[in-house]
């Protein structure tokens, strides 16, 4: 790159069309959360802040003490800023109305504060998810209805991840570019821009632990992906980190699939619609990729609760339509039995 470009500079430059000062700063927003957890977490081992908080989230996992601070600090940067209408986080059991008496904004954010959290004490990378809607009704302070939207209807969608560097990785619906902080500077500067799934694929992400867990058409796929089943071409590597935004990123920037399927006793998965699939589903059509539940694509589902799960396929185009293939087979042939 031949000039230095700011994440502030790069936003004004690029804004949407419908960008009217709101959309931009609440981005803006984003990126100050995201300097602030990256701060705690390089310190997380000189401050009493690894370890469990001693409580449970609404998924009846443990917390980190990082995931509430993260969560916290989220909340507290964006409730005041008269951009927003409502958030909802997977932290919190119930969406959060703009309180009184801060002004009403015309958007919505959802966010997982801390994805991978299991892995602080561990020194692993770990991540920030978000989205970013438009209010359903502008006349109305906050409803549930403006947090259980679609996919389709993403305004922004990215991740921060917290590793060797700090990268934010964001798109507007044009396009996917990252930016790594500086720690001397105080600012994330441009440093991939336009980003694309590459062709050919090179890794496949997947927790092998659950394998006798998995549907046959499911543990078909991961031996097509291996190299038999009939797969053309070089068999695929596995990677996996454990923490969702350390494997997207790395298969955004080298290509590959990351799945986390049903099992037979749990058949919606693991993953967050709201918080964690749809987001990344933007995120990753927009750099040429796709994203599916094995039966259809993860933008077009429609939540019905803040704390939905969902199957996830997501990756390169090619690698997903196998999985539903698959998958879609494996129900032909069954639904076939059971009308015959």
């Amino acid at each position: 790159m031949s000039k230095i470009v700011t994440i502030e500079r790069f936003i004004l430059d690029y804004q949407p069309d419908y960008a009217r000062g709101e959309f931009t700063n609440l981005l803006y927003d984003i990126a100050l959360a995201a300097k602030v957890i990256a701060h705690k977490t390089n310190r997380a081992g000189l401050t009493d802040i690894l370890g469990r908080a001693g409580a449970t989230n609404i998924q009846g996992e443990q917390q980190q003490k990082l995931d509430v601070f993260a969560d916290d600090i989220i909340f507290r940067i964006c409730d005041h800023t008269g951009r927003l209408c409502a958030m909802a986080s997977e932290e919190r059991e119930d969406f959060m109305q703009i309180p009184e008496p801060y002004k009403k904004g015309s958007y919505v954010l959802v966010y997982d504060p801390l994805d991978g959290s299991s892995n602080i004490d561990v020194n692993v990378s770990i991540g920030t998810i978000f989205g970013i809607y438009r209010c359903v009704d502008w006349d109305l302070r906050g409803r549930i209805e403006d947090v259980l939207q679609p996919g389709r209807k993403l305004v922004a969608a990215g991740y921060v991840l917290y590793g060797s560097s700090t990268m934010l990785v964001y798109t507007t619906g044009q396009g996917v570019n990252g930016f790594t902080l500086d720690p001397e500077l105080g600012e994330f500067l441009l440093s991939h821009e336009n980003m694309r799934l590459p062709e050919p694929p090179a890794y496949y992400s997947v927790n092998h632990a659950y394998y006798e867990k998995w549907s046959p058409a499911t543990q078909r796929y991961l031996r097509w992906l291996q190299g038999s089943e009939g797969k053309t071409g070089q068999p695929m590597s596995s990677r996996y980190i454990g923490s969702l935004v350390a494997d997207i990123h790395r298969n955004l920037l080298q290509g590959g699939v990351f799945c986390y399927p049903a099992e037979v006793n749990k058949p919606n998965g693991k993953i967050r619609l709201l918080y964690e699939a749809a987001p990344l589903a933007f995120l990753v059509e927009q750099a040429g990729g796709y994203a599916s539940n094995g039966y259809a694509s993860i933008m077009d589902l429609q939540p019905t609760d803040l704390h939905q799960r969902t199957p996830l396929y997501i990756g390169n185009r090619s690698l997903v339509y196998q999985a539903e293939k698959f998958l879609q087979e494996e129900h032909s042939v069954s639904g076939s039995m059971t009308t015959g």
